[in-house]
C-alpha cells in the first residue's frame, strides 16, 4: 500500500511539472495553430535566468522566480514580434524547421553563457524540509509543484472560458480576419498568448528543475515528453493536457518503481494506445 501511495504522489508531482511546461505548447499548437518546437527553449531560458539570479546575482528565490518568468516572457514577446509573426504563415514543415533552428539558437546562447553543466537553482531552506504524510515524507518543494500546477490549471480554464481575453483569443483562432474586422486586436492577442505560453514553460522549468534538471540541451532532451503530453491530451485542450500529464506521469513513475530496467517504455506504450483509440487525443477537438 505504501508503494502504491508513493507512486501516486511522485507520479502526480511529476505530472504537474509536465503539465506546466506542456500546456503552453498546447496553447500555441492547438489554439494559435503554430508548431513551436522551440517551446522547451523557453523553459530553459527561465531556468537559466533563475540560476543566474539566485546563484550569481544573489537575489532571493521568491523574487528571482517572478523576475525570471517576466524576463522569459519579454524575450518571447520580442521573438514573436520579430520571428514568429512570419512563421505563422509558413507551411507545417517550414514551421518545424524554423522552430528547430530557434531551439538551437537558444541552446547555443545558454551553452555560451553558462556552459553545458547542470544549472543549479538555489531554493530557500523551507523547500528542503519534508512533510510527514504517514506512509512517506513529502518534500515541501514537491508540494509547491503540485499546488502551483493545480492553480495554473484552474486559472487557465477560467481565463479561456470566462474572460474577455479568452473569448477574443478563441475568436481570433476561429477566423482571424473576421475577428480583426470586429475590432479585436489580433496582433496583440497572439503576442500575449505566445508570451503566456512561454511564461508557463519558464515557470515549469524552474519549479521542475529537481526532476528535470536544467542544462543547455534541456529542449532537445525533453522535447518529446512535452509533445507526447500535448498529443495525448488533445491540441488546444487545457483539461486534456492536465489529465494526460497526470496519467503519463503516474504510468512513468510506476514503471520506474516496479520495472526500472524498462525505463520510459511504458510511457510511450500508453501514448500509442491512446492515439490508436483516439487519434485526436483524450479531449482533442476537430
Amino acid at each position: 500500500m505504501s508503494v502504491l501511495s508513493s507512486i501516486l504522489v511522485d507520479g502526480f508531482s511529476y505530472g504537474m511539472i509536465l503539465f506546466m511546461i506542456s500546456v503552453g505548447l498546447s496553447v500555441t499548437m492547438g489554439l494559435m495553430r503554430v508548431i513551436n518546437l522551440a517551446h522547451g527553449g523557453f523553459a530553459l531560458l527561465g531556468g537559466a535566468a533563475a540560476h543566474w539570479l539566485t546563484t550569481i546575482a544573489g537575489i532571493g528565490y521568491f523574487i528571482a522566480v517572478p523576475l525570471a518568468v517576466l524576463l522569459t516572457v519579454a524575450i518571447a514577446i520580442a521573438m514573436e514580434r520579430v520571428l514568429y509573426r512570419k512563421i505563422y504563415y509558413f507551411s507545417e514543415l517550414q514551421q518545424v524547421l524554423a522552430t528547430i533552428g530557434i531551439t538551437f539558437l537558444i541552446i547555443a546562447s545558454v551553452n555560451y553563457s553558462f556552459g553545458s553543466t547542470i544549472l543549479a537553482i538555489k531554493v530557500p531552506d523551507v523547500f528542503r524540509t519534508s512533510i510527514d504524510l504517514g506512509f512517506r515524507t513529502l518534500p515541501v518543494h514537491r508540494l509547491v509543484v503540485i499546488v502551483a500546477g493545480l492553480l495554473i490549471a484552474a486559472g487557465l480554464y477560467f481565463m479561456l472560458e470566462r474572460t474577455r481575453f479568452g473569448i477574443q483569443l478563441r475568436a481570433a483562432v476561429d477566423n482571424r480576419d473576421m475577428a480583426a474586422s470586429l475590432g479585436i486586436n489580433t496582433v496583440r492577442i497572439y503576442a500575449l498568448s505566445f508570451g503566456l505560453g512561454a511564461g508557463l514553460a519558464a515557470l515549469g522549468g524552474i519549479l521542475g528543475a529537481e526532476l528535470l534538471p536544467v542544462e543547455a540541451y534541456y529542449p532537445l532532451r525533453y522535447m518529446v515528453l512535452f509533445l507526447v503530453v500535448v498529443a495525448v491530451g488533445g491540441l488546444g485542450s487545457i483539461a486534456g493536457s492536465f489529465f494526460a500529464a497526470i496519467a503519463l506521469g503516474i504510468i512513468d513513475t510506476a514503471a520506474r518503481y516496479i520495472v526500472p530496467e524498462y525505463g520510459t517504455i511504458f510511457f510511450f506504450i500508453a501514448m500509442m494506445l491512446v492515439l490508436t483509440l483516439r487519434p485526436r487525443g483524450l479531449l482533442g477537438r476537430e
